[in-house]
């Protein structure tokens, strides 16, 4: 019954997980390229990078990368692949453009080819030292057969309303007729905008450059600090041992898949439930997988010796409190990639589901794309809030054992989310509430700033400057976390 379901309009919702699976094979086919390079140049340097993929949780992300390059060729037969590919190599040649023309004098069947590709075509503008006039075709802002009288001084323009505007009449116009005015020669400048046909493919070079960022940045860890890129291997792996990661991941993989079904009665609002529900899923899923693998592998250790018998070789508590955190931040980041394509997936199909099940008309593969790049900017906050979280997990480790651990950071992500709360609606009413609230504010984490539920409840986007503050945050409470901890942890006695 469910491959039934999930057949039913398959260009529709399968075309935007398909762009992001080429983004990935593109990262894929990059990293092979380079270690192809390293095996010529260096065969150390290639068996430390593949060794680096292999005994890390760059292992997994990998597995992943892997089944997506398949389903992108698997998906070929139900997706416009040559138009949207073709799309992509037009990425570097549109932008603003101008080209001049030199009409004669005296002329009134001068024709020009039309300088842009009428499918990328955004908006141009028309500018001459002659009164001349200009036949473009346009199907609105001219007269018939989109006439524009151009004179000297005036710049008649047109500009596309949107995406599915029949722009020329006929659409297969290849040239302007332009009738001189006056009784001398006309410089005519055509200022025109293009931009590819399908600008939803610029999602495929993103990814393919954060999937070779992310690699980098962890190449670079292991070669710039060895110490605490063996710290944080161990731990990584630690973290992925336990029971409780695949428990996160199929767990979190079945409530996804469950909610697509779950009837939310919201009047053809149903996908914006399942955004909300699935990003808190999959939040509350890894905040649980770093605060248990923050105290299992730093209390535990602490009370087991362990710790005792790795700060005395030549490693410093420093790097032992940081190669923890950075070895949490792994498994994180695992279980967000795979339990986000598993809910991209999700919400791309929501979109059919819910035109079938209202009886609303079919949905494009646009319409999916955009309720699915929608989502993105909510799997990036929770994975802030998750570090957030997964900070002070480590701080309270060095000093509690797990279930105290586990209570303290149970009580301050309540209260990160409920400080602006207390705050406005003390505002101005009982100064003893107004200055807890304050103090709450202050000295903890403000996690309702991850929180984008309201953006999803109003269908509203959210812009990359956000995003960029938020990481800022961040990095910035982390490191107030870490600092706490490395405060916390120097006079710990270990014996």
């Amino acid at each position: 019954m469910l491959p039934i379901l999930f057949a039913d309009k398959l260009t529709a919702w399968i075309t935007p997980l398909w762009m992001l699976s080429v983004g990935v094979f593109a990262g894929v086919l990059i990293l092979t390229l380079f270690y192809g390079f390293l095996f010529l140049v260096s065969r150390r340097g290639a068996a430390a990078f593949s060794e680096g993929i292999r005994e890390s949780w760059l292992m997994p992300v990998f597995y992943l990368c892997m089944f997506l390059c398949v389903f992108s060729l698997v998906a070929l037969p139900v997706v416009p692949f040559k138009s949207l590919l073709s799309a992509v190599s037009r990425i570097p040649s549109v932008g603003p453009a101008d080209e001049q023309v030199d009409v004669p004098k005296a002329d009134n069947q001068f024709t020009i080819p039309i300088p842009f590709r009428l499918s990328e075509i955004r908006e141009f503008s028309l500018s001459s030292d002659r009164p001349i006039s200009v036949l473009t075709h346009v199907t609105r802002g001219g007269g018939q057969f989109g006439e524009m009288k151009v004179f000297p001084g005036e710049n008649p323009s047109w500009k596309k309303a949107g995406p599915l505007e029949k722009a020329f009449d006929p659409e297969t116009v290849s040239e302007w007729t332009v009738k001189n005015l006056g009784d001398q020669p006309a410089k005519l400048t055509i200022h025109y905008v293009t931009d590819i046909e399908f600008p939803q493919v610029r999602v495929i070079p993103f990814v393919a450059t954060l999937l070779v960022a992310l690699v980098t940045v962890y190449m670079l860890l292991r070669w710039m600090a060895p110490k605490v890129s063996a710290i944080a291997l161990a731990t990584s792996n630690e973290a992925m041992g336990q029971p409780l990661f695949y428990l996160v991941l199929i767990v979190g993989s079945v409530l996804l898949l469950t909610f697509l079904y779950i009837p939310y009665n919201t009047f053809g609002e149903d996908i914006k439930m399942l955004k909300d529900s699935g990003l808190t899923c999959i939040m509350l899923g890894a905040i649980l997988l770093a605060v248990w693998s923050a105290s299992t592998s730093i209390s535990d250790e602490i009370e087991g010796r362990t710790a005792l018998t790795l700060l005395s070789k030549p490693i410093s508590r420093r790097q032992f409190v940081i190669g923890k955190f950075l070895g949490i931040v792994g498994p994180v980041i695992v279980v967000h990639l795979i339990l986000g394509a598993v809910l991209l997936a999700t919400v791309s199909y929501k979109v059919v589901y819910d035109a079938r099940e209202t009886a609303q008309t079919d949905p494009t593969w646009q319409q999916c794309f955009v309720e699915v790049i929608k989502t993105t900017p909510g799997m990036v906050l929770s994975m802030y809030e998750t570090l957030v979280m997964a900070a002070i997990s480590v701080a309270m480790s060095t000093r509690l054992p797990m279930i105290a651990n586990l209570l303290v950071c149970v009580s301050i992500y309540v209260l990160g989310h409920l400080a602006p709360m207390i705050v406005n609606s003390s505002m101005g009413k009982f100064a003893i509430v107004e200055f807890i609230g304050q103090f709450i504010a202050t000295i903890l984490p403000n996690l309702d700033h991850f929180n984008i539920q309201a953006a999803i409840a109003a269908g509203a986007d959210v812009p990359p400057e956000y995003l960029l503050w938020t990481l800022v945050y961040c990095v910035l409470f982390c490191l107030s976390a870490m600092l706490l901890a490395l405060a916390l942890f120097e006079d710990r006695d270990l014996a």
